[in-house]
């Protein structure tokens, strides 16, 4: 197997899943945004109003009287981000875990491949399945914010939050793949991962609502994704680059540990 076969396989691999997931977020999201013109009546508007606002909180719902606070609460805010989450942990954690515990990793690192080469082209090929769900997804909300009446949202507003979409889900597919390399487990893996995906929600949206506690947002990954309202005013640099920066560093920290340790029997 040559070093460029590592990231076909793992794009050829993820040939069913890959189209399923994007499937089921993409439909998940447009429902939901479909729903903002029955949103968008006065009689809606005074019921949502009717609604605590620890509650609108928790949910990640801010301003729903608007096309931009609608999408970025009852789409971009929870369900959305939350499957993303799930799919790229589940990606992360097959890509090096995976093998190790079916027992066929050392097959493949049999061929003239190196485990760095080998631990780099297994999670890009998870990132990459993160950029299609990313494209896809800008796409349709693109196509049809006519349709859906999402005309105040601009295409360059729809592309930060894809964007940022993106690399919120890169962040913790790039988690499960670090813990992944570094024990070769996929329980500790799945589970420390989807525990962090809970506690950033929570830091997020609830904690915050204990005066104390106002600080857990600013070091959550929903708040660098969604902070600033990028469905408003475009790219959020600072969210960008923390983001960014998690990736790189926890895609590092894995592939040096996965090249330092024995692998599992």
């Amino acid at each position: 197997m040559s070093q460029p076969d590592v990231l076909t396989r793992s794009l050829w691999d993820a040939r069913r899943s890959l189209p399923g997931w994007t499937l089921a977020i993409a439909a998940v999201a447009l429902m939901y945004a479909a729903f903002w013109p029955t949103v968008n009546s006065p009689e809606m508007a005074d019921a949502l109003a009717a609604y605590p606002e620890g509650m609108m909180a928790a949910f990640n719902s801010g301003d729903l009287g608007t096309p931009q606070g609608y999408l970025g609460g009852a789409v971009y805010g929870l369900l959305v981000p939350l499957l993303v989450a799930v799919f790229m942990i589940a990606a992360g954690t097959r890509s090096i875990a995976g093998d190790e515990e079916a027992g066929t990793l050392d097959l493949v690192l049999a061929h003239p491949v190196s485990r760095p080469s080998l631990a780099l082209q297994r999670l890009g090929g998870a990132l990459a399945g993160m950029a299609v769900v990313a494209v896809v997804l800008f796409a349709l909300m693109v196509a049809l914010r006519r349709p859906f009446e999402l005309d105040a949202v601009s295409i360059g507003g729809f592309l930060a939050v894809n964007v940022q979409l993106a690399l919120f889900g890169a962040l913790f597919g790039t988690l499960a793949f670090a813990l992944g390399a570094a024990t070769g487990r996929k329980a500790v893996a799945l589970g420390v991962s989807a525990a962090t995906a809970v506690l950033a929600y929570l830091a997020n949206s609830v904690f915050p609502q204990v005066e104390a506690l106002g600080w857990t947002r600013t070091i959550s990954p929903f708040h660098w994704y969604l902070g600033g309202d990028p469905l408003t005013n475009g790219l959020q640099w600072p969210g960008v680059l923390a983001l960014t920066g998690g990736v790189v560093v926890l895609a590092a920290a894995g592939t040096w540990l996965f090249t330092r340790r024995d692998l599992t029997a």
